[in-house]
């Protein structure tokens, strides 16, 4: 048994990204295995992945092996860089398209993370700030200092952040329905995938999620709504918004899955596809974490987005 305790370096890290830079050379599904089962301890209580590690926290981890030709077995991610939104020397906001990850793990050999750091080899220092979902475009922060990393988190848990969100759902949005307090729980299905589920507000495992929606643009069949988060619960607005009996277009877990695939063939818009889901991360407010400045940074609708936008105007 491996006993480490948690430095400057490692303040404000997620568990995984913690173990995965202590670990090296252990692949990287063994690490996330050791997490899921426990055997991972964090001041001797069991953590989750995404656990925020402070100064002074005690990790217990259990002996790994590690694997043989590891670095010739897993080639290194591909070198690449993402549309840059802002950067200066303490932060870097890069427009991410959907169905990329934005780090390796859990069946996922590499992610954003993993290919801005080929992409810069030079850069000494470089962290998600936070997350989006694989099938998410859209804003996504990563600090260049540790001091930028934990000022920034810091803002997103205290809520100081505005985020807002363009989703397409499928039917007509209620517009007296603008706020969305509904309490999640995630659980694991049968075949072990992270599931989240809406519950009632005094259920003793929901954790509250508080979404905010606005009506954006009406269609025959969909809306396109604008949706602020209060609160940032792992697929929050999926669940909140097909828990409401609007799904978002395109949600490959919570959402309308016969239509997906007539959308994915083109039905009904002109022989244009629409492969990917319909929530884009498009805009982001923040103060800045040196000067303290407010940054708001907008993100385009990607143009396979604005595509079917126009096909669902057009008469048919």
């Amino acid at each position: 048994m491996r006993h480490l305790v948690v430095d400057e370096a490692g303040e404000g890290q997620r568990l995984d990204n913690f173990l995965l830079r202590i670990l090296k050379g252990v692949p990287k599904t063994h690490v996330y295995r050791v997490i899921r089962s426990g055997e991972v301890r964090v001041n001797k209580g069991r953590a989750q992945a995404d656990t925020r590690l402070a100064l002074g926290d005690q990790l217990r981890v259990p002996p790994v092996r590690v694997a043989e030709r590891a670095a010739d077995s897993a080639p290194p991610a591909p070198a690449r860089e993402f549309p840059i939104l802002f950067e200066d020397e303490h932060l870097l906001a890069i427009n991410k398209p959907a169905g990329v990850a934005v780090h390796g793990g859990s069946g996922v050999s590499f992610g954003v993370i993993e290919q801005l750091r080929q992409a810069r080899p030079q850069a000494k220092f470089l962290e998600l700030v936070h997350r989006l979902d694989r099938e998410t475009s859209g804003i996504l922060l990563l600090a260049k200092k540790r001091s930028a990393l934990t000022a920034l988190q810091d803002q997103f848990r205290a809520r100081d952040t505005g985020k807002t969100y363009a989703a397409l759902v499928i039917g007509a949005w209620p517009a007296k329905l603008k706020v969305i307090d509904v309490a999640l729980h995630k659980t694991l299905d049968a075949r072990g995938e992270r599931h989240v589920l809406a519950v009632p507000n005094e259920h003793p495992d929901g954790r509250r999620s508080i979404s905010l929606v606005a009506v954006a643009q009406g269609f025959a069949a969909y809306t396109l709504l604008d949706v602020t988060i209060k609160t940032g619960r792992t697929h929050q607005i999926r669940v909140h918004l097909a828990n409401a009996g609007h799904p978002i277009v395109g949600d490959p877990k919570y959402g309308d899955f016969a239509l997906n695939k007539q959308l994915a063939r083109g039905e009904g818009l002109a022989g244009q596809r629409f492969e990917r889901m319909f929530l884009h991360a498009r805009r982001l407010a923040f103060d800045h974490p040196a000067t303290g400045a407010r940054i708001e940074l907008s993100a385009p609708l990607p143009d396979e987005c604005t595509t079917l936008l126009g096909q669902l105007s057009e008469p048919h």
